[in-house]
């Protein structure tokens, strides 16, 4: 898949706001910090389509961009540790968990996970939670150049062991980098593709 286009459409907290187009849309989520406005930018070859910051919690809205005017890239707040109060982390939990349950366009939900950390509890019962809800989701592995091949298959091997001891199948995974654009092929691939299996849902 070649970008052609990545137009910034709108940011709103609730669901119901969300935009009307019948296309398929795929989500970005991770605890804060994951990498996830660096991956995304690195996957439409932007430098700024994504707001980066070094403090954790910048992402606080559901945020939409339109690519190719085929398809919606939607960038959630993160999860986990963020320096915001506690009464904005129950309303972030509240319309993310709105957004999940409610957005009919949504056709995969992309997992962000830091490769240089062990599972975290909070993102495995946030897969859960995407699990008991029948909501398809991928498993994206930031930050691959952080560690030497031997280190970084190990880690994966590690998670997807843990993944097992709860699930009977693992979902499809991605390794990353927003640095060598490690995985970007594959990725845009994939959507590619599911678009295509898709296309008779939306038209």
């Amino acid at each position: 898949m070649k970008i052609r286009t990545a137009e910034f459409v709108m940011s709103n907290s609730n669901v119901i706001n969300a935009p009307k187009d019948r296309i398929p849309e795929y989500a970005f989520i991770g605890r804060s910090n994951v990498g996830k406005s660096s991956l995304i930018n690195m996957l439409m070859e932007r430098k700024d389509l994504a707001k980066t910051s070094g403090k954790p919690g910048k992402t606080q809205l559901i945020n939409h961009f339109k690519i190719n005017d085929e398809w919606f890239l939607v960038d959630l707040p993160g999860y986990g540790y963020a320096q915001i109060s506690k009464k904005k982390r129950v309303i972030f939990q509240y319309f993310i968990e709105n957004y999940f349950k409610e957005r009919e366009q949504l056709v995969c939900t992309f997992v962000l996970i830091d490769s240089r950390h062990d599972p975290q509890q909070i993102d495995l019962d946030f897969m859960q939670f995407l699990g008991e809800n029948q909501i398809p989701f991928c498993l994206v592995f930031t930050k691959s150049d952080k560690l030497g091949s031997s280190k970084l298959n190990k880690q994966i091997t590690s998670y997807k062991k843990k993944l097992l001891d709860t699930w009977e199948t693992l979902p499809m995974t991605f390794l990353t980098s927003s640095i060598n654009n490690l995985g970007r092929k594959e990725f845009l691939d994939f959507i590619d593709g599911v678009n295509q299996d898709v296309a008779k849902d939306f038209k």
